[in-house]
């Protein structure tokens, strides 16, 4: 039985700044059946609250405690260990690390820096890894579908190039890391074999999910989804669906439960 959802947000309910269609309208059958909804995302380009206003300015209804991101996840792990981060992560969300100088150790924190990805903001980085300090990535997602509706690479290939040159595996903080997901699944008050993630990233989204333990992971084919990204998927999705809309019309469906409400 399903008892919780967890939603991605880009590429799942809207792309660049466009509403995607019938996502608003999938949220609020969602909720109207009485399942807990959480949203779960790897965007580092922005704020936790930016992205908050964002949502809302979109028209969904959601507030901060139902939205997990990356760099909410490295700040308690920094502030756990008392470690002050090297930031290199995009200037829109160097506030989210504010009030964590003077720590014991230090933490290079690797986020989508975007622009701010040069040979020597990638060098300094280096440097303080080969001096000891921790490695954190908020996510390893190869591209993302940008405002322009075009693919851009990821923090994930910068990630993987310090690792490579530092010898030192990144702690991934964001999807699909386990605690990422379990944080989500506690707040959603449920067993995660019955939860059910929905994402347009199958690695991240779908296979990262289901290895965590979550029940159920259905793909959709917006946002960065490519035909044929599932077929060397493992685990495979639960199931494959058009979008957002088609994805409650699943879930309710799989609980029994009929829309009563207009569409």
């Amino acid at each position: 039985m399903i008892r919780g959802v967890l939603l991605d947000l880009a590429g799942v309910l809207y792309l660049g700044n466009a509403v995607l269609p019938g996502a608003v309208e999938a949220i609020r059958r969602l909720r109207d059946s009485g399942l807990p909804v959480r949203f779960v995302t790897n965007t580092t380009r922005t704020a936790k609250a930016g992205v908050v206003e964002r949502l809302h300015g979109m028209g969904f209804t959601i507030s901060a405690s139902e939205l997990f991101t990356p760099a909410e996840a490295a700040r308690t792990w920094l502030l756990a260990r008392d470690a002050t981060p090297h930031l290199l992560v995009h200037p829109n969300l160097v506030g989210d690390f504010a009030g964590l100088e003077g720590g014991s150790r230090s933490a290079v924190v690797v986020g989508d820096a975007g622009h701010a990805f040069t040979y020597e903001t990638l060098n300094t980085a280096f440097r303080a890894l080969m001096d000891g300090a921790a490695f954190l990535a908020l996510a390893k997602n190869r591209y993302f579908m940008d405002s322009d509706d075009a693919l851009s690479l990821d923090a994930g290939a910068f990630v993987e190039a310090l690792e490579y040159a530092s010898g030192q595996p990144a702690i991934v903080l964001g999807k699909p890391a386990p605690d990422f997901y379990a944080a989500a699944v506690v707040a959603l008050g449920c067993d995660a074999a019955d939860v059910v993630m929905v994402g347009d990233d199958v690695e991240a989204d779908v296979s990262g999910a289901l290895k965590t333990g979550i029940g159920k992971a259905l793909l959709v084919r917006t946002g960065k989804y490519r035909p044929g990204a599932e077929a060397d998927a493992d685990p495979s999705p639960t199931a494959i669906v058009d979008d957002i809309g088609a994805a409650a019309d699943w879930i309710l469906a799989e609980r029994g439960q009929v829309d009563s409400k207009p569409r």
